[in-house]
Order: C-alpha cells, then structure tokens, then sequence
C-alpha cells in the first residue's frame, strides 16, 4: 500500500489524425481523370466530416443529477429552463417522474432515468413487469424527451444487499424489454455503484472489489455491460478519502487543484516518463482504481461518474458507508473543509478539465468521462437536518441561484447567477490557495479601495485574527466598492462570489436582541446554549448589576448580545434558532422591546444612551442610572461600543 495514499484505498478519446494522401500522381490529363479525383476528395472529404462528427459526438459531457428529496424546489417546468440556461446537455433523475421527464421534451438534453430500488426485484424476476415498466416510464415519453439511458437501482450493495442477487437479471429484463421496442440501441442500461464497492483501491493498479460481490454480480454484470456496448456507472466523492485522512491527502490533490503530483504507479506504466506515473487528481486515482477492479473481472467496459462533488457547507454524518476508517479524521465540523470556496474550486475545476478533452488517467491516457454532478439544488429534506452536507451539494438554492458561479462551457463562471437582477453577493477569500497568496492579495486589495480599518490590531474585526477572515473581509470590501462589478472579486484565483451571505465579521455596528414571540421556554434553551459556549452571563446572576429586570426577555437579550459581540457580530451568531435578531439602530430607541416594567421602559426611551454618556452632568443622576439600568435590560450593558 503506498503510503502516500494507502488509508484512502479502504474508504472508501485521443483526437483522431487523418492525413489526405497527396494526388501529385493524379495529374490529370483528361478530363475524366480529373472528375474522378474530384469524385474521390469529395468522398474523402465527406467521410472525414462524418468522422469528426462521429468523435465530437463521442465527447465527454458533464451533466447534473437532479434529485428532489425537497418541499421547496421549484416546478419541472422553471427547472427545465434553467437547465437550458446554463447549458447543461444531460440530467439524470433517481425515479421517472412524468412531470419532470415531460417538461424535459424537446429540449434536447440527455436523460438517464432510473428504476428505483424498491421495484428491482420485482424487475428482476417478472420481464413482464419490466416491459411494463419500460412502456410506461421510458416508450411513453421517447423520442420527445431524449432518454438515453436506465439506471436499475441505486447503490444497491450499500443501500438494499438484499437485492443483489436480483440486480443483474433486472438489468438484463430491462435491457430486453428494451430490445423489444427497438430501443436497446438508443438507451442503454446500467446501475449506479458505490465506490466503496471496491475492497482495495491504492495503488490504484491493485483495485479489486469486495469479495461478497466480485464473482457473484460483478463480474456478471460486467459482462452483460460489454455485451449489450453499455458501460459502468459509479458514484465518487473523493471528499470522503480527504475528511477521513488529511494527513495523507492534499486538499489541492483533492480538489483537482494545481499541485505537485503523487507518483502512485511506478513499477506499473511502461512509459519512462517519470511526469506520466503521476497523478494530479485524487478522483483520478479512484477512477483507475475502478478501472482495475473492472478488468481483473472483465476487461473492455467503459466507466461513468454518475455522483461527484463537494458539500459546500455542514458536516457529516455520524453513520453511513462512508464512515470513518481508521487514522486520524478532520474534527466533526470538518475544520473547514465542507466550504462554498473548495465546492467551487471541485466543481470548476472538473467541468473545465471535462471541457477541455482532458480527461484520461495514467492507467487510461484515452479514457472518456462523462460526469454528473450531484446535486442540481440543495434538497431540505435529506440526511439530518440544515447543518448535515446531505443538504448541501447543490449547484443552486431551491429560489434557482447559484451557490457559486460556474460555467458548463468551462472558465471561472464568473457573474451573476441564474434570475438576473443586482443579486446580492459577496466575495470570500479561498482557503485552498494558502496563506502566501492570501496575504498578497490582501494587501493589494488594501491598496487599492478597500476599507482595512476594521481589520488592524484592536479594531472591531480583528478577530478572529486569521488570514482567511482578514483577506474575506478585504476582499468583499473592494467588492462592494466596485459595485460588485464582474471581475472585481478574484484575485488572481484567491477569492470568489458568493450568493449567500457568508459568516464574515461586520464594521457596522449592531446588537442582538431576544425575540419574546418564541416565548420562555425556546428563549432559556436558548440562553443556556449562549452562555455554555462563550457568552458572559455573569452580569445576569442574582444580586449582578443586570439581574433586574428579572425577565426571561432581559437576561435572554443580555446572553444573546454578548455571544454576538464575541462572534465580532459574524453572520449567523445572531439566530438562536429564531429567538434572536439583529438590531442596528441602539435598543434603546427601539420601542417593540418589551419590559415587564413598562414605566421603566418608557423612562429608557424618552431620552437616549448617548444622552446618558456624553451629555451625563446636564441630566439628573437618578435618569443615568434609570438608563444604565434599562441597558442590563436590553443585554448590552457590558458591550457598549
């Protein structure tokens, strides 16, 4: 196992040339010589067009998979038309919706449909049942909608082993049923796998998979793949490999970043070229582990990536196939790593290579790779809530705006996401290029418009005083003084536009206030949370100078404030699962908050905090107390700015 990559392996075509021959020796003299030859370059001529046609045709694409575990997502109609927006040529579905497969008519782009796991074995031992199945989810709707391929199941080893034994025979009733309609030509079949089918997979030459499915449906299933010309299609997300092992795996090796490369093929290739033993990819490394695992069962099968990309926010689950492996693993937040910034940079950097025709692999230097990118929006009712990844792979929010911008004709996708208008944006530093690079953007963009007062020793951004917050906070100030122009957020690669607004430190200044309509009991879970994990709540116990007023509201504003002004006002440490909001004008003008003492409050709101302080001898003793009293009230008393 090499070392270099070893723990990951248990987690989980070339241009064609063609050269007109010279016709020195067709000089005519005659003028049927002459007609021949132009006969035969006309047929030359039209043979090479159909050949290059042939070889575009065979381009790899990238396309999305389009799942709707979600209460929110807009109607297949509205999704339809942002798939042609944005240039997406196939989308593949985890059912055959008739909703969606008829808004996808006419439009042109590919359809892979799939027959659910629930509806394998029934396929697999009644071909009645499957040429049912195939008339009405596939026949009812083609050639309209352009469905190109079946997918029986999904991650059937992982998710229903019960069904093994079934999955190959469904896919060949399928197939036949298929055949049966004249169709087995025009749409192939295929099963999604899980990569950690594969017991083995470093180097990447040893891929074998798992003993339980290898001889028994694999190996079958590879050859009924090569028989009807169909191929193997298979879910990675080389995240995993990374959040179990960062201190064997590059995030820029994971990412596709620029990087040096890792030699995991020497002793393998033939070719003395030490640069071709290497790869620059880790899911090109887990590609040619598939590769491996196909050929030692059954060589000549082509392989596709029907799932791959990278949460953009949460952390993951604490169960799954895809669990901890032994090693050290990220901390459960995935110190950072789950980010908008690294989604974007996975993402952008395999449609580009895909784009490009850059898409072979040490072991196959010609190798295709059609790609779907998992998911078309973030889907709200998956895994176990807002903060897990399951909700967060999408390419777009459910109101169809990007997450981060791409492009699926390659380049940065820079601009604005899909609905138009001044959306609201921001731009955030990314991680992945290093603190070298980070400093010395920061420092032009300091240099050139930014306002970088808030971020200098002492100041109210400061901290958290890291490289990342420093040049996010930079960066969108520069951003946002050129109006958010296109252009204005990249520096050179380190940083990039975001659509929701990210947990960055505010100048601004602002208070968190209680909301009192969620009432006591969410607004004391709320406190106890605030005041276990770092907010002051000393002021509010018995006999503090903040203990009175002895109100839920008060003592629940005063923990909250002080959390918030902790967080240096970040985005998001102002919710409490809405029992909190932020205020920017001082609470002490803001009459919706509400006190137990209502002569109290009146008395707080008929002047004002600056009154108190800057103008103090001018007004009575008892009034500044009264205020100073009223301060405890609304949790700011111990964070005046």
């Amino acid at each position: 196992m090499h070392a270099a990559l070893g723990p990951w392996a248990i987690n989980s075509h070339a241009p064609r040339v063609f050269v007109l021959t010279h016709w020195a020796s067709f000089q005519a003299r005659s003028w049927t010589v002459m007609a021949f030859a132009r006969f035969l370059v006309v047929l030359l001529g039209a043979a090479l067009a159909s050949l290059l046609l042939s070889s575009c045709a065979d381009a790899s694409e990238v396309g999305v998979s389009y799942g709707r575990v979600a209460n929110d997502l807009p109607d297949p109609a509205k999704v339809s038309k942002l798939l042609k927006d944005n240039g997406i040529t196939m989308v593949r579905i985890y059912d055959a919706n008739s909703a969606v497969l008829t808004s996808l008519a006419n439009t042109g782009i590919k359809v892979m449909v799939m027959l659910p796991n629930e509806n394998v074995a029934e396929a697999g031992t009644n071909p009645s049942y499957a040429q049912q199945w195939v008339r009405d989810h596939v026949k009812a709707y083609y050639p309209a909608t352009k469905i190109n391929g079946v997918a029986v199941g999904n991650e059937v080893f992982d998710s229903r082993p019960d069904l093994n034994s079934k999955l190959v025979p469904a896919m060949r009733n399928v197939h036949d049923a298929l055949a049966q309609l004249g169709l087995a030509d025009a749409i192939k079949v295929t099963t999604p796998v899980a990569f950690d089918a594969l017991k083995q997979s470093s180097p990447p030459s040893a891929g074998r998979f798992k003993d339980n499915i290898a001889q028994q449906v694999m190996k079958p299933m590879l050859q009924f793949l090569k028989q009807t010309g169909s191929y193997l299609t298979m879910n990675i997300y080389p995240f995993w490999a990374y959040y179990n092992q960062p201190d064997d795996i590059s995030l820029d090796f994971a990412l596709g970043n620029s990087n040096s490369g890792v030699d995991l093929t020497a002793g393998v290739l033939d070719d003395d070229d030490d640069a071709s033993h290497k790869y620059y990819s880790l899911l090109d490394a887990q590609r040619d582990a598939a590769y491996s695992a196909m050929d030692d069962l059954e060589p000549g099968v082509s392989l596709s990536v029907t799932e791959t990309n990278w949460p953009s926010r949460g952390t993951p689950p604490h169960h799954g196939g895809h669990g901890h492996r032994g090693g050290r693993r990220l901390a459960d937040d995935g110190d950072g790593v789950f980010t908008i910034a690294n989604a974007q940079a996975y993402v952008n950097n395999l449609i580009n290579r895909v784009v490009a025709g850059n898409t072979g692999t040490p072991l196959r230097p010609n190798a295709q790779m059609d790609v779907y990118i998992f998911a078309l929006f973030n889907e709200n009712q998956k895994g176990d809530g807002p903060d897990d990844i399951e909700q967060n792979f999408g390419l777009f929010y459910p109101n169809m705006q990007k997450v981060y911008p791409f492009s699926f004709q390659g380049g940065s996708g820079g601009g604005a996401p899909s609905g138009g208008g001044q959306t609201a944006s921001w731009c955030v530093a990314n991680a992945a290029v290093g603190d070298a690079r980070l400093q010395a953007a920061l420092d032009w963009a300091c240099g050139h418009g930014a306002d970088c007062s808030a971020i200098q020793s002492g100041a109210s951004c400061f901290e958290p005083d890291t490289k990342l917050a420093h040049a996010s906070y930079a960066f969108n100030s520069y951003y946002q003084k050129k109006g958010r122009a296109a252009g204005t957020c990249d520096f050179s690669g380190a940083a990039s536009v975001v659509y929701q607004e990210p947990s960055m430190c505010s100048a601004k200044t602002s208070w968190c206030v209680a909301n009192a309509a969620v009432g006591d009991g969410r607004l004391q879970a709320a406190l106890n949370w605030a005041c276990s994990n770092g907010a002051d709540c000393s002021n509010t116990q018995p006999g503090a100078a903040c203990f009175d007023p002895n109100t839920m509201v008060a003592h629940a504003s005063h923990a909250f404030n002080s959390y918030y002004q902790r967080k240096h006002r970040a985005s998001g440490s102002c919710d409490f699962s809405g029992a909190a909001s932020v205020v920017y004008e001082e609470p002490s003008e803001l009459s919706y908050i509400r006190s137990s003492n209502s002569n109290l409050l009146s008395a707080y709101i008929s002047g004002s905090e600056a009154a108190c302080f800057h103008r103090g001898p001018e007004l009575k003793q008892q009034q500044c107390i009264l205020k100073e009293r009223m301060h405890c009230h609304l949790g700011v008393y111990s964070v005046k700015l």
